[in-house]
């Protein structure tokens, strides 16, 4: 796995600092210097007209980052601010000697109660970094909360203050960043739950360590990201015909409800299914396919009209406008013990945890709050910690979870650890979405993709189809999920993501 992919928590980037610093040259403040220096890169690189610099520094190393960046900065010609926090660092530690490094070059430090965000064109937020371990209160939160109210634009060294490097909660209040240097390797918290509000652009300062020093070092999860997800999608051969490419059956659209089965049909049409069929109720069944004449309809009435259509899929994806009454409930339990690949979804779900069982096969789909209902919590309890609450669905329910959000994750099967996608927007947080993403990874799996490949490289293609659409329609506000399939098959091929 290429470094670059990794995702570490802060148990790994310990583990990767420890070894660093013993490697011949790193010591001393050696690794310090190097990240001083990449801030001060990518502060020259993101903000091209400024020239006044704040630097806000607390106690540990992450403030000596900061103190290394004054240095080095108004030894480049910036005008240069620090606020400090006053003790609490270890006199022999590289974050006290690089603040009396500064202050031995004639650089004053101001207390950080004196902190005022018009002094400076640019902040960099260098006051805690992955080992905070508690909510910011007090002076240091009332600090933040102007620094972000300001709209003073931030650079933070490593991750913003607050964000949690683990789960990417707020940790009481979290600074709000335009770019964030993240030293070494990126972390799994700057790339799902809050943290996407807060981290700006991701850069990854690799300071020079070499790859030796990575080897063995656990990490929790792995980057999938859109630019690359062609090299993920089956293959065809040229002489390929329909039977090849699969058959998808879709379950859903109870009376109402008829749109979120047909996008979710549409969407596994587009993803490269050779056949889909949705099973829809009779009530709407003969016009569902009226502008989408590729689309197969059967009308079902009860779970024994599902077994002979049940019996030709290739896959079955259920949910998206089941409802949670007597046809939908009807309809549910003969889905759950079809044998074959099953991605299961939105009332599915519902239903799922009202009855709970295991399958070691399936792929769920929940969002927040259906995971929530999975688990018998509260939404915010899994938005606190979106890691422990996607491994909790998969350790109760079996098979594969993709819990959809900002940075989706992908718990795979026991062992198999976890992917994050990357790279959404808000222009997804429209109705019909979910419905779309449900229909793309039924037809990875319907064309042969194991559930967990399929789960991350839908969700990943996902995102690059809602990144083509947002340039073909000129912006995200407004995007429809007909717009997201529209774009698969472009996006699919590795143009536009």
């Amino acid at each position: 796995m290429p470094v670059a992919n990794r995702l570490y928590d802060e148990s790994g980037m310990r583990e990767l600092d420890r070894r660093a610093m013993a490697r011949p040259g790193m010591g001393g403040g050696a690794l310090m210097e190097r990240a001083g220096a990449a801030l001060l890169d990518a502060l020259t690189d993101a903000f091209p007209g400024a020239r006044r610099l704040g630097v806000l520094c607390g106690p540990g190393n992450n403030g000596g980052d900061g103190y290394v960046l004054a240095r080095l900065a108004a030894a480049s010609g910036w005008a240069v601010t620090v606020h400090g926090s006053a003790g609490g660092a270890d006199a022999a530690s590289d974050g006290a000697r690089a603040a009396e490094a500064w202050r031995a070059g004639g650089g004053a430090v101001e207390p950080l109660e004196d902190f005022a965000p018009g002094a400076a064109d640019v902040w960099a937020d260098c006051l805690f970094g992955i080992g905070l371990g508690r909510p910011i209160g007090g002076e240091l939160a009332v600090l933040i909360e102007r620094l972000n109210a300001s709209g003073q634009p931030v650079l933070a060294a490593d991750v913003p203050s607050g964000i949690d490097v683990n789960t990417g909660a707020v940790q009481g209040v979290a600074v709000r960043a335009a770019v964030t240097v993240t030293m070494i390797a990126d972390k799994l918290g700057l790339h799902t739950g809050s943290a996407v509000d807060f981290v700006g652009t991701v850069r990854v300062a690799g300071l020079g360590v070499p790859d030796e020093v990575f080897q063995d070092v656990p990490f929790p999860a792995v980057r999938w990201r859109p630019e690359a997800v062609s090299r993920w999608l089956p293959r065809r051969r040229p002489g390929a015909h329909k039977g090849d490419c699969g058959h998808v059956v879709v379950i859903g659209g109870a009376p109402g409800y008829s749109g979120a089965g047909r996008l979710a049909g549409i969407a596994a049409l587009r993803a490269g299914a050779g056949r889909v069929t949705l099973v829809t109720h009779p009530e709407h069944a003969a016009l569902a396919n009226l502008e989408r004449p590729e689309l197969m309809v059967r009308p079902a009435a009860s779970a024994q009209d599902l077994q002979a259509l049940l019996a030709g899929a290739d896959a079955v994806a259920v949910g998206p406008g089941l409802g949670q009454q007597a046809w939908g409930r009807a309809l549910w339990p003969a889905v759950a013990d079809w044998p074959g690949p099953l991605v299961v979804d939105a009332d599915a779900l519902n239903l799922l945890a009202q009855a709970p069982r295991q399958r070691g096969d399936w792929v769920l789909t929940p969002h927040p709050g259906e995971a929530a209902r999975l688990l018998a919590v509260t939404t915010s309890v899994v938005n606190a910690d979106r890691v422990a609450a996607v491994g909790a669905i998969r350790r109760r329910f079996g098979g594969v979870v993709l819990l959809k959000g900002a940075g989706s994750l992908v718990a795979l099967a026991p062992g198999g650890g976890m992917a994050c996608i990357t790279g959404g927007h808000p222009g997804m947080a429209s109705a019909g979405m979910g419905d779309v993403l449900t229909g793309i990874v039924a037809a990875l799996r319907a064309q042969g993709l194991g559930a967990g490949e399929a789960a991350a490289a839908g969700a990943a293609w996902h995102v690059a189809a809602a990144r083509l659409a947002a340039d073909r329609i000129g912006g995200e506000r407004g995007m429809l999920a007909g717009d997201v399939i529209e774009a698969l098959p472009q996006s699919g091929a590795g143009g536009g993501a």
